[in-house]
């Protein structure tokens, strides 16, 4: 992992990397599933890059934390999407950081409820380390070590390019 980054990457340039890892499995037909609202955004990406013809599924795992008793409702909850039948399907699950892996194991829980998918893997654009569930990505552009009080943020700007900035938590 890299050390706190003093620049941060191009999250363009990450997605291009994405795309290039997940090529060689498009001959499984993978769907693709974006967490909202930074993996949403990349999984339109990667759909772009990769030519894929399939709309994109979009998740929103609010109900599915397991901290929802404590955080409460988030007041953006967003529709979740799945415009494709998951049964028996590769999907490929997309975030925009891999933290605790409590996110990651809410969408997969939210995924089972519409059906039983073949396979499900991960593409992240940031690993940050700091897992408190056994949960891996398949798929990452950048591993990144940061402190605790330090969170990574993916934005998109007015011209549609997603940046990444760094906020204190």
């Amino acid at each position: 992992m890299s050390p706190h980054p003093e620049v941060l990457p191009d999250a363009e340039a990450q997605c291009r990397q994405l795309a290039d890892l997940i090529r060689p499995q498009l001959s499984r037909k993978p769907a693709l599933v974006g967490i909202y609202s930074g993996g949403a955004w990349i999984a339109e990406r990667l759909r772009e890059l990769l030519n894929l013809p399939e709309d994109i599924g979009l998740i929103d795992v609010s109900f599915y934390r397991d901290d929802f008793a404590e955080k409460g409702l988030h007041p953006q909850v967003k529709p979740t999407v799945i415009p494709f039948d998951v049964e028996g399907r590769h999907l490929i699950l997309v975030d925009d950081v891999l933290y605790t892996g409590r996110t990651t194991r809410a969408a997969i829980n939210e995924l089972f409820d519409y059906g039983r998918p073949a396979s499900i893997e991960l593409a992240v654009l940031a690993d940050r380390g700091g897992r408190e569930l056994p949960v891996a990505a398949t798929y990452g552009a950048w591993a990144v070590e940061l402190n605790d009080h330090q969170n990574l943020v993916l934005g998109k700007q007015e011209d549609g390019r997603l940046v990444w900035r760094m906020e204190n938590a």
